[in-house]
């Protein structure tokens, strides 16, 4: 019997040293054909024999091997339009915004057609408006396009209105709105991806090639911080998939994807059957299955799906004009056993999908359904999510990134102290028994799961001891953060792995600490030693590889 590949460490945690508090003692994990072959003590006689006959050995002294850490919510392809230009991430104040422009001008050529940036906080305009102004004599009349972080809005200076022809009265099929003010005219506020394409479409995409190279360079980073795989929640770029060859025809991919086309409002029954023909895509480390669904937008923007309005009087419709074609939509896809994904942050819009999942006919092949973020759950909502089955899939960085303990932050502002009280109710959720995985969302939060995985379990920004942490009695234990990441997210998606088993696939995260011993902001900087995708060593930091 030929190894591949025979890892020896201080820690292996698999399912029996996980219930055993995290210990293993030196252990050996030995790969053949891209899966796991077995799992023995270092210094027993079949570790020796493995090493016999191994074609690679890698001894990582005293680091700890886990199941590989699966992201379950990227959008690698559209994060790459969403995130160029200048980083606004942290900034909370329209000084600081302001002055970050002015900063950046002076660097970008005097011709430059578009200004592009990404990651505004909508909290620099406090409980004002958010549109354009904050540009006001900053900008010098330049075609500016600037991304709020939640993905879903944007405000474009009055140049690009221009440009790209923005009148104020344009109406969309689906819950996207261009703000305006009294006498209707834009305030450069555009909410959803509908009324942000007015004007994106006049901005000169990169080259192919380019994004191919910035694609590859994207997912090298997320191998770097110990990700094996992660779950693309979209498929907005209609050249994904040609973007993904191409970069295959180049190399492997140095993560797993596992792609979940959307779907939106007003579908017609040819764009049904196509996501059916979807299903049947894959390459070498990618490939189709299910779909992802939205029932509204967020609470930052005031497009999210409350039970009551806003403070804004915002938020209280669903993106889908007609939610009974999202009903169709989740039948249908759940009659042909495709499971879906819906983001759902407020409150009805939760209740909505749980009760839309509750209602479907389980059949002779279950299929498991999941919702995205939740981020205020009232407690009968909680329950409908228990009677439906659902799964849940919540990013911790959201909570603890972009809010604040005080409520002083836009999201909790907007939904005042009872609403905000109700967020991000991961321990709620666990002792419920609901699947709940993690992730990122990236580009809205950074993917380094290091961070997330202690944000999980403090409820504040890793190594920010001095910030208050938010709703911390909603905290993970260190188990399930990291069961999170790994057997939960398969569960999440109506399968079962990640695990270090004989027969697994060999995905594997090697880490210079423990994270089920580790204290969560020493883990946050913990080296990633290497990941192994395939059986194959993907991302060496920490350690020399040779044949």
């Amino acid at each position: 019997m030929t190894i591949d590949l025979l890892l020896a460490a201080g820690t292996v945690l698999t399912p029996e040293a996980i219930a055993a508090g995290g210990s293993s003692g030196p252990t050996a994990v030995a790969i053949r054909d891209g899966r796991i072959a077995g799992v023995a003590p270092a210094d027993s006689a079949t570790a020796s024999a493995w090493q016999d006959e191994a074609a690679l050995v890698l001894d990582l002294g005293d680091a700890t091997i886990t199941a590989g850490f699966v992201d379950a919510h990227i959008h690698p392809v559209m994060g790459l339009i969403l995130t160029r230009g200048l980083d606004l991430s942290g900034i909370t104040t329209a000084s600081g915004v302001r002055d970050a422009l002015t900063e950046y001008l002076t660097t970008r050529p005097d011709d430059e057609e578009w200004t592009l940036a990404w990651g505004l906080d909508p909290v620099v305009f406090g409980d004002g408006v958010v549109g354009n102004h904050l540009l006001d004599g900053v900008t010098g009349g330049r075609k500016v396009f600037i991304t709020l972080f939640d993905g879903h809005s944007a405000v474009a200076s009055r140049a690009a209105l221009e440009a790209a022809g923005v009148r104020g009265d344009e109406t969309f099929p689906a819950g996207s709105a261009v703000g305006v003010d009294a006498g209707g005219r834009p305030t450069g506020l555009l909410n959803e991806f509908a009324a942000q394409q007015l004007v994106l479409a006049h901005i000169p995409d990169p080259t192919f090639d380019d994004r191919v190279e910035q694609l590859g360079a994207l997912l090298d980073g997320m191998a770097a911080t110990g990700i094996v795989a992660g779950q693309m929640l979209d498929l907005m770029a209609t050249d994904s998939f040609d973007l993904l060859d191409e970069l295959e025809r180049r190399r492997d991919l140095p993560i797993r994807l596992r792609i979940s086309p959307s779907v939106f409002p007003g579908f017609t029954d040819d764009d049904l059957e196509r996501q059916l023909a979807y299903q049947e895509l894959a390459g070498r480390r990618w490939y189709v299955r299910g779909v992802k669904l939205m029932i509204d937008g967020t609470i930052d923007n005031g497009t999210a799906w409350l039970f009551e309005p806003d403070s804004h009087g915002d938020s209280t419709k669903s993106v889908w004009l007609n939610t009974d074609e999202y009903r169709r939509a989740v039948r249908f896809f759940h009659e042909h056993g495709i499971p879906t994904t819906t983001h759902a942050i407020g409150d009805k819009g939760i209740a909505f999908v749980a009760e839309t999942l509750g209602a479907l006919d389980p059949g002779p092949q279950p299929v498991q359904h999941r919702i995205e973020h939740i981020e205020t759950l009232p407690d009968e909502v909680l329950d409908a999510i228990v009677s439906a089955g659902a799964a849940a899939s919540m990013q911790p960085t959201h909570c603890t990134l972009y809010t604040r303990a005080d409520h002083t932050d836009n999201w909790s502002r907007r939904l005042g102290d009872e609403r905000a009280d109700r967020g991000w109710r991961t321990r709620d959720l666990k002792d419920r028994g609901v699947i709940l995985t993690l992730g990122s969302d990236w580009p809205i939060a950074p993917y380094d799961p290091r961070e997330i995985v202690a944000a999980a379990q403090l409820r504040r920004p890793a190594g920010q001891e001095a910030v208050e942490p938010v709703q911390p009695h909603q905290g993970l234990s260190a188990v399930e953060t990291l069961q999170g990441y790994t057997t939960e997210y398969w569960r999440s998606v109506g399968e079962t792995g990640g695990t270090i088993e004989a027969g697994e696939p060999a995905d594997l995260t090697v880490w210079s600490l423990n994270p089920l011993k580790a204290d969560p902001d020493r883990f946050a900087t913990a080296d990633v030693v290497l990941t192994v995708v395939e059986g194959r060593v993907q991302a060496a930091i920490g350690v020399p590889v040779r044949s």
